[in-house]
């Protein structure tokens, strides 16, 4: 209660039967399709193969970015998108995460609620609490809330701030059979035993959002330890999230049994505060965990404006067809040649190095990659344009130096990435 009260820790049965078993049979159905795919991340100028193998499902254009690697999300269906599946089950298992995603919300909401009322309720009159427990279900029942109707619940920057917070964009779907793995880490610092993933905070996350993860691990009659086992700590059979404060080996870490359908949620700045692992069992286990990912520079949409901004800096002679550049001022120049470094290296070449994935559930991102890179040829060229335009004689000494140095920097920038993403 005292340092690890915004944790939420739910039971299997208080989730929805129909949902378990539609969750359950889509990550059987991903399994089956080979969907879940082993990355390769950089820690510290390295690359590393993830032991965990991923796929990441969530609203279409997304995308989520950890450890230098950007994932793009399988779109889950959306009203207004035309998502083409690999096939009909596909489809299903994407439709089951969003079900999902949309129950874990409302327990977010919940929760959050719960603790809010909990910390101010000597001050509030009980009606005013009565209105506020209706809250999250209206808040759910169409995705938004009036202005009129949420003003009687909760103060207007109160339940924005709620909604923008549990909304997630996406999950990160995990699956691993440890029996595969040759070698696994032990936890260093309580004795927890084998580790799947190493303490660590989520990153890219919107400051203070809740994440929320459901547990699915296959159990067989093999799982239920024996009660020695338990005396002396955790049942190795089974699979635990471990919890730490960060930085703090002092207070006694926490290790929490997740059984099949169990869920937990990370509240408020619990992620920021603490560090969690995911400690082994023997089973195989998929996990979804539901995040409201930071991605104000991931989204299609931004990166596709971006590109457009760019190109504004381009024309073509209506007679001659010749391209030329409409401004040769230093500031327009740089901001060019830097979204000609973002969309070559957070996009193009982070969605091509992990190769053609994510065709094995979808066609979807292939238009916008074409898309992507047309206007990434057509910012070579500017390249080319702003180096002739530099070597021309009647270019003004001074701010033929000062173009010069601002390119150089970004172009340097350029070459050294491009040799990295060779090597990797």
């Amino acid at each position: 209660k005292t340092k690890y009260s915004k944790l939420v820790f739910k039971k299997s049965d208080t989730v929805p039967e129909e949902l378990h078993q539609m969750v359950q049979e889509g990550f059987l159905t991903l399994r089956k399709h080979d969907c879940f795919f082993q990355d390769l991340v950089r820690i510290k100028g390295r690359d590393f193969v993830t032991p965990v193998s991923r796929i990441l499902i969530g609203n279409p254009g997304c995308t989520y970015k950890y450890l230098n690697t950007r994932l793009f999300t399988v779109p889950w269906p959306t009203e207004g998108y035309d998502i083409k599946y690999c096939s009909p089950q596909m489809h299903d298992a994407c439709k089951a995460l969003i079900r999902l995603n949309d129950y874990l919300h409302v327990e977010a909401v919940k929760a959050l609620q719960g603790q809010n009322l909990f910390e101010t309720k000597e001050i509030k009159d009980s009606t005013v609490i009565d209105r506020e427990q209706n809250f999250a279900t209206s808040l759910t029942e169409k995705g938004s809330v009036s202005k009129d109707q949420s003003s009687c619940c909760v103060p207007e920057d109160n339940y924005i701030s709620l909604k923008n917070r549990t909304s997630y964009n996406l999950t990160l779907l995990n699956y691993m059979d440890p029996l595969q793995m040759l070698y696994l880490k032990q936890e260093p610092y309580f004795g927890m035993g084998n580790m799947a993933v190493s303490w660590h905070h989520d990153e890219n996350l919107v400051e203070r959002s809740t994440v929320a993860v459901y547990s699915y691990s296959c159990e067989g009659s093999t799982v239920e330890g024996s009660s020695e086992q338990k005396l002396k700590g955790r049942d190795p059979a089974v699979w635990h999230v471990g919890l730490k404060v960060a930085w703090d080996i002092e207070t006694p870490g926490l290790a929490i049994p997740l059984h099949q359908g169990d869920f937990y949620l990370m509240l408020d700045d619990l992620n920021l505060t603490h560090q969690h692992c995911v400690l082994a069992g023997f089973s195989p286990r998929f996990s979804s965990t539901h995040r409201v990912a930071e991605c104000s520079r991931g989204t299609l949409e931004y990166i596709l404006g971006q590109c457009e901004l760019a190109l504004q800096n381009l024309q073509t002679d209506s007679d001659s067809m010749a391209l030329s550049l409409k401004s040769l001022e230093t500031a327009v120049i740089k901001q060019v040649e830097e979204i000609h470094n973002e969309v070559e290296f957070e996009w193009l070449r982070q969605f091509w190095f992990q190769g053609k994935r994510y065709l094995k559930c979808t066609d979807w991102w292939l238009k916008p990659m074409a898309k992507l890179e047309e206007f990434w040829r057509k910012m070579e060229i500017m390249t080319s344009l702003v180096l002739s335009e530099v070597g021309k004689e009647e270019q003004i000494e001074e701010q033929r130096t000062e173009t010069i140095s601002c390119l150089l920097l970004v172009l340097t920038e350029r070459q050294k990435l491009r040799n990295e993403w060779t090597e990797r």
